[in-house]
């Protein structure tokens, strides 16, 4: 920045890129708008100039900058580095703090708290900005993210050390769990991530009301039908899908044939469609997206609206062709180990084949508003 940009910038007043300090704030202040540009567009600070754009200039430069350089990076997590630079105006220095659209957002103060530049001011980002912030990152996958408020304590032990035993054939004490726990991505630093919550929480939807699947049972072919049924499906991952399972069981038609002298029952469409249909919604769902999965059995189709559109790269296309892209691994891999799940992306080829050795009859895959749906014909 020149001197005829400075002088234009403080014209021009405070906005969405530029803030003046007379001063050098505190210590937190300070970090305070370090963090707020980085989660934004990038911005500057400009100290020595008074809000009402007069050039009062900076006392002590070195000091100050190496002030600004600490407070970058030893009271930003992750540290951000800014770019510093001084202006001489009649014989006073300006000095101008560049800091960029950071790489790693969102950033946090050391005290924990996240910023977001407002117009032209700094503010405390919202639950969902930060979701946001996580889900646009490439460094971190959101459903890695510690859940703010939880604590170790919500995180079912005995659950968790069931399923290393069944599923990882290890039988840990409680310091290698909490070991296990990191390494899985159950925790992050002893706080419960995303992840971690949904699958082994004691009580879910305390925290995360909307990882759960709606399901109705509605006798026409109208969503503005009136339902004959309805429940909340509530409780760990495991549970809900069981629980939607029982929930089709009760409305599927069934088919007796005899075999070897004894009746054998089977539904009309094959457990193993629906399944991978439920399995699908909460492994890819978007959980930034504050809103259900919501499963309708109608008279004529079945289906399963996963909160969220395709991430980036898929296509409608390109999933009948086994294409293989993870939103929220760590819960893929966790339903990985269970078997509910393949790594090769052949579930909705799969469930296109056996529909239609069924029933003669196509699914169907669409992106509607802000929802994913899978409709499965009866």
């Amino acid at each position: 920045m020149d001197i005829l940009e400075l002088r234009k910038r403080i014209l021009q007043g405070e906005d969405y890129h530029t803030e003046f300090k007379e001063i050098l704030p505190n210590n937190e202040e300070l970090a305070t708008r370090i963090v707020c540009f980085a989660n934004s567009d990038g911005g500057q600070l400009i100290i020595g100039v008074s809000n009402s754009g007069d050039i009062v200039g900076v006392t002590n430069l070195d000091e100050t900058i190496r002030k600004i350089d600490d407070i970058s990076f030893n009271r930003c997590e992750p540290p951000i580095g800014v770019l510093q630079e001084t202006i001489d105006i009649n014989g006073k220095s300006v000095l101008i703090v560049n800091i960029p659209k950071g790489e790693q957002r969102p950033y946090r103060t050391k005290s924990g708290l996240y910023y977001v530049r407002a117009s032209n001011r700094c503010r405390q980002a919202s639950w969902d900005e930060v979701r946001r912030l996580y889900q646009t990152s490439e460094s971190v996958y959101y459903d890695e993210i510690p859940i703010a408020k939880a604590q170790l304590s919500d995180i079912d032990l005995d659950f968790f050390k069931n399923y290393l035993e069944k599923y990882f054939a290890v039988h840990p004490d409680i310091q290698l769990v909490e070991n296990y726990l990191e390494n899985l991505k159950i925790t992050m630093n002893r706080v419960p991530t995303l992840a971690g919550i949904i699958f082994f929480g004691r009580q879910p939807q305390d925290y995360i009301p909307f990882a759960n699947i709606l399901a109705a049972y509605i006798p026409g072919e109208e969503i503005s039908d009136q339902p004959a049924d309805r429940k909340d499906l509530n409780g760990k991952i495991l549970d809900i899908i069981n629980d939607a399972e029982r929930f089709l069981n009760l409305y599927l038609k069934e088919e007796h044939k005899i075999k070897d002298f004894e009746p054998e029952k089977y539904l009309e469409l094959p457990m193993e469609v629906l399944r991978e249909g439920l399995v699908n919604a909460v492994a890819h769902r978007d959980y930034t997206i504050n809103s259900s999965i919501r499963l309708f059995i109608f008279k004529n189709r079945i289906e399963i609206r996963t909160p969220g559109r395709l991430p980036n790269t898929v296509t409608i296309e390109n999933m009948k062709t086994s294409i293989h892209v993870l939103r929220n691994p760590t819960i893929y891999n966790l339903l990985s180990k269970v078997g509910l799940v393949t790594n090769i992306g052949s579930g909705v080829p799969r469930m296109i084949r056996l529909v239609k050795e069924n029933l003669n009859k196509d699914i169907g895959l669409e992106v509607v508003d802000n929802e994913f749906v899978l409709t499965i014909p009866r």
